[in-house]
């Protein structure tokens, strides 16, 4: 981990009621703030990075990061775009996601800061598998096409496509590609594009399509969500950690 790229500025914050049970963590990643949520039910636990989407690390990430930890993991909700960033208009979250699109080495770095975090507060990053929604999924995908080493990459109706002059031959661990069938943000063109881009590396993958289901089909309370793909992605997400992590 290159811990040059973080400073811990404050690891526990309380004031946050959606956040009791774990905790918020301010950090500096090349000199700028971000605050991003750890929980842990164990010093041993395994770790999962998750990776928001295009809102920013929201009462949604806390959700999920509390549903791994019940279910034995230690989960480090990264924030890729900067502390009290949290868009909510349709041309901020663009603005934004669309910054680190185009600046994929800050992409990368903002990454490894969230890892050297995580590894500061205690997280078992030798044993961690990276997961991420939406624009999340797409940072995952870039954190995997850099030769992070993580053990798995998990990506729940996440962008597929790969930058020009990029590809999979640097990634470690194994890939969980979740898509919707429904999908008119990602079509099903970029899905099949990446399988078959894959099929010519020797890297363990799977792909899924969840028939009906449209874009954000895991988001809670959105005109999008869709409870049986929810369900049956998350269920196969818990089976695909217990398989790739100790």
């Amino acid at each position: 981990m290159n811990l040059k790229l973080v400073t811990i500025v404050m690891t526990l914050l309380f004031s946050l009621p959606a956040w009791a049970e774990g905790r918020a963590v301010s950090y500096k990643v090349n000199g700028e703030d971000y605050e991003g949520y750890y929980i842990s039910p164990d010093a041993k636990a395994p770790l999962v990075l998750l990776i928001h989407d295009w809102d920013g690390l929201t009462d949604y990430e806390v959700k999920r990061a509390q549903m791994l930890a019940e279910e034995g993991y230690a989960v480090f909700a990264a924030d890729l775009f900067g502390a009290g960033v949290r868009p909510t208009k349709v041309e901020d979250k663009r603005q934004h996601t669309g910054e680190l699109y185009k600046d994929r080495n800050k992409m990368r770095e903002l990454l490894i800061g969230a890892m050297t975090m995580a590894d500061s507060l205690g997280g078992n990053t030798d044993n961690a598998v990276a997961m991420g929604y939406c624009f999340g999924g797409a940072a995952v995908l870039e954190m995997a096409r850099s030769g992070a080493e993580m053990k798995g990459f998990v990506t729940f109706h996440g962008g597929l496509k790969t930058p020009k002059g990029q590809d999979y031959s640097n990634t470690k661990g194994s890939l969980l590609i979740m898509h919707g069938g429904a999908d008119q943000a990602i079509p099903m063109s970029d899905f099949t594009a990446l399988s078959q881009e894959l099929e010519k590396t020797s890297l363990d993958n799977e792909m899924i399509v969840y028939s009906g289901a449209p874009h954000a089909f895991t988001v809670y309370g959105s005109d999008n969500y869709r409870e049986k793909a929810d369900y049956k992605s998350w269920q196969r997400f818990l089976t695909y950690l217990g398989a790739v992590i100790d």
